[in-house]
């Protein structure tokens, strides 16, 4: 029975190196709680908006706080003000042991482009 259970249901995409926000909206409306949102920018860019969800890891804290925190099977979704320092971060943590890494194109400006909720300090926008 669950074998034609999946079928059915669709799954969200495969995490790939370079995630649209599409992507990651979706695996968040699919409800799946087995996902890290990284905002590597400062914390005062984070402050004034970020992805819903996302946590404030910058770049020079990344990988410290992300080794205490996460298993290397977690799937993290890092984004920055560019794409470039993304990737960077990403390769940081893949070298780390993380190989489920994927860079949000575009960050929080693709995502509020895409017109997805985001939050402003303690609002939600």
């Amino acid at each position: 029975m669950a074998n034609r259970l999946l079928g059915i249901f669709p799954k969200p995409a495969a995490m790939q190196d370079m995630s649209r926000v599409y992507d990651l909206k979706s695996r968040l409306d699919w409800g799946e709680p087995a996902l890290t949102i990284i905002d590597i920018r400062d914390r005062a860019l984070f402050n004034e908006s970020h992805i819903m969800g996302a946590i404030s890891m910058p770049m020079a804290e990344l990988l410290g706080r992300v080794q205490a925190a996460l298993e290397y099977d977690r799937d993290i979704y890092l984004y920055s003000h560019t794409d470039e320092e993304a990737v960077q971060a990403a390769q940081q943590l893949r070298d780390a042991g993380y190989q489920k890494v994927s860079v949000v194109r575009g960050g929080v400006a693709a995502w509020k482009a895409a017109d997805f909720q985001v939050e402003t300090g303690m609002a939600t926008v």
